[in-house]
């Protein structure tokens, strides 16, 4: 366990720390995103991104139909983009999973 000061008060962290949540990031936490996650296509469609202001909100809530109109017109990376997306939706979803668990656990 790590612990922090703050305003005089120790609070006990623990080593990992949960990542911030989807829909709190901003348009420059998605470039990071893109980057590291579709990197194939983060040359030819990160200004489509920054032009239409993808946010986390945004991010969670594209589809294909979405991906089409901000302009990434080729099929397969409208796919390949669109499947990492899926999977940070898992992501989150199986992240509140665990708190959701984690607070019945203390509740019993």
């Amino acid at each position: 366990m790590v612990e922090e000061v703050v305003n005089s008060t120790v609070r006990t962290k623990s080593k990992t720390t949960r990542p911030r949540p989807i829909y709190l990031w901003n348009v420059l936490d998605v470039q990071k995103w893109l980057r590291r996650h579709c990197s194939d296509y983060y040359q030819l469609y990160y200004e489509n991104f920054l032009h239409h202001d993808i946010t986390g909100k945004t991010l969670l809530r594209i589809n294909e139909n979405s991906l089409r109109r901000i302009g990434i017109d080729n099929e397969q990376h409208r796919m390949d983009i669109w499947r990492e997306i899926m999977k940070l939706h898992l992501k989150t979803d199986m992240l509140e999973i665990k708190d959701i668990e984690r607070r019945n656990t203390k509740l019993d």
